[in-house]
C-alpha cells in the first residue's frame, strides 16, 4: 500500500504566489498520478475539506475540525475506495479530557489539537491496520510531549485491545533530536519505527532563504510494516509548491 502524509498549509491567504488557491491543480495532479491508498492530511479547514471531498470523488475523506463546535482545521484522512476500505474513525482531543471537544493542555497554545484513528482494510494487505494522524502544538513543548505520550499510550491500549499494525504520521513540530520526541523511545513495546530518518528537511517554508526550516513529519511503524520506499513529493511549478511542507510517501508491505 501507498501512504502519504501531506500538510496541506491552512488557508487565509497568506501566502501570495502559494495561496492555496494557486496549489489546487499541483495537489490534484500528484494525487491522480501517485493514486496514494491512505492520505493523512493537517491543517484542513472546512472549506478545504469540502473541497477535498469534492476534488477527490474516488476517495472517502473524513475528519472534523479542531474546536468545540468541530470547526476551524482538521486531521484529515482520505482513502481510496478501489483499493481500501474505511472500516472505523475515531477522534480524540490531545488533552486531560480527550473526549471533549475544543479541550487542551493548560501549557499548549489557544489552538486545540487532536488525532484521528482510522481503522483501514487495504485490498492488498492481509488484515485490517491502523492509521493514526496528529499535528503536535506549534508553542509548547510540553504540550507537544504531552499530546505525543497520549497518542502512544492509546496506540498501546488499542493494540492490547486488538492487535493490528498501525502506523503513526504526521506533523509533531518537532525536530528528531528534541526532547519532545523522546517518548517515542519511552514506549518501547510499540516497537515504532521511524521510516523518515534519512528525510533531512521537510518544512521548507516555500524554499524562502533565511528562513528556519527542518525536519518535523514523520512516519512511523509497528511491526510486521516494511517500507518498501519513503520519498518526498517536491513538486514545484512556476515557483508554486504542493505546500510549505513536503509531502512524505511511503510504499509499505508487511
Amino acid at each position: 500500500m501507498k501512504i502519504v502524509t501531506f500538510n496541506i498549509r491552512c488557508d487565509f491567504g497568506q501566502d501570495g504566489e502559494n495561496n492555496f488557491e494557486y496549489r489546487k491543480p499541483l495537489i490534484l495532479r500528484r494525487i491522480a498520478e501517485e493514486k496514494p491508498d491512505v492520505i493523512g492530511f493537517q491543517e484542513v479547514l472546512p472549506h478545504v475539506q469540502k473541497w477535498l471531498r469534492e476534488s477527490l470523488p474516488g476517495y472517502t475523506v473524513v475528519g472534523c475540525g479542531r474546536t468545540a463546535d468541530f470547526g476551524d482545521e482538521a486531521m484529515t484522512i482520505a482513502v481510496r475506495n478501489e483499493t481500501c476500505e474505511l472500516l472505523g474513525l475515531e477522534v480524540f482531543w490531545l488533552s486531560p479530557d480527550p473526549y471533549r471537544p475544543g479541550s487542551r493542555y493548560e501549557n499548549q497554545s489557544e489552538c486545540p489539537r487532536t488525532c484521528a484513528m482510522a481503522i483501514v482494510s487495504c485490498r492488498e494487505l492481509p488484515g485490517p491496520i491502523r492509521v493514526y494522524n496528529t499535528h503536535l502544538d506549534h508553542i509548547g513543548a510540553q504540550a507537544r510531549m504531552q499530546g505525543l505520550s497520549q497518542i502512544l499510550r492509546r496506540m498501546e491500549d488499542d493494540s492490547d485491545k486488538l492487535a493490528l499494525p498501525s502506523v503513526l504520521m504526521g506533523d509533531f513540530n518537532a525536530y528528531p533530536d528534541s526532547v519532545e520526541m523522546s517518548p517515542i523511545g519511552e514506549f518501547a513495546s510499540l516497537g515504532l519505527r521511524d521510516i523518515t530518518a534519512g528525510i533531512p528537511v521537510t518544512y521548507h517554508n516555500y524554499g524562502r532563504s533565511g528562513e528556519e526550516t527542518g525536519k518535523i513529519d514523520y512516519i512511523f511503524l509497528t511491526e510486521p510494516f516494511r517500507a518498501e520506499s519513503v520519498r518526498l513529493w517536491e513538486d514545484t511549478e512556476n515557483g508554486v509548491y504542493l505546500s510549505d511542507h513536503y509531502p512524505i510517501c511511503a510504499e509499505l508491505t508487511v
